[in-house]
């Protein structure tokens, strides 16, 4: 009786994606949902537990502390509210990828509807993705700047 050597068959199973595509590709699309205004889409994006960090700010009412996907996702939805749509611009100058970790930097303005007063300033923007989601999500921004738009 012969015996033949194994040889090794091909794969079926998909080649594991590097950390930093998939976390690229998440931060993709919830600036994608974001930009839509899709707060199901953002619900879906964010953990259920989400370290959130955006300076609190009482003069400012989208400005508060949040930790699960829907918290999270509801403040695009009450800054749109509070703000006039058309004035809104973000623009991201630096996308910087290293793992599940993801850091954007831009500009961001604004008008606030109550008061018709302006904001502007740079921004950065600290993203961590695990498991395909928003785990973290620390935002630094010029919060000076918007709180003064905010007081009549």
């Amino acid at each position: 009786m012969a015996v033949k050597p194994a040889t090794a068959e091909p794969s079926s199973a998909p080649a594991a994606v590097p950390a930093g595509e998939t976390t690229r590709a998440v931060v993709q699309a919830f600036l994608a949902a974001r930009l839509a205004g899709d707060t199901a889409r953002l619900t879906a994006l964010f953990a259920d537990e989400v370290d959130w960090l955006l300076a609190e700010n009482p003069a400012v009412p989208w400005i508060r502390p949040r930790s699960t996907a829907a918290e999270c996702a509801a403040q695009a939805a009450e800054l749109a509210a509070y703000t006039v749509a058309e004035d809104a611009r973000a623009s991201v100058e630096t996308f910087l990828v290293d793992g599940t970790e993801a850091v954007l930097m831009g500009h961001l303005s604004g008008t606030v509807r109550a008061t018709g007063k302006p904001f502007s300033g740079p921004f950065a923007l600290h993203l961590t993705v695990e498991g395909g989601r928003v785990t973290r999500h620390h935002l630094y921004e010029n919060s000076l700047s918007i709180a003064e738009a905010c007081t009549p």
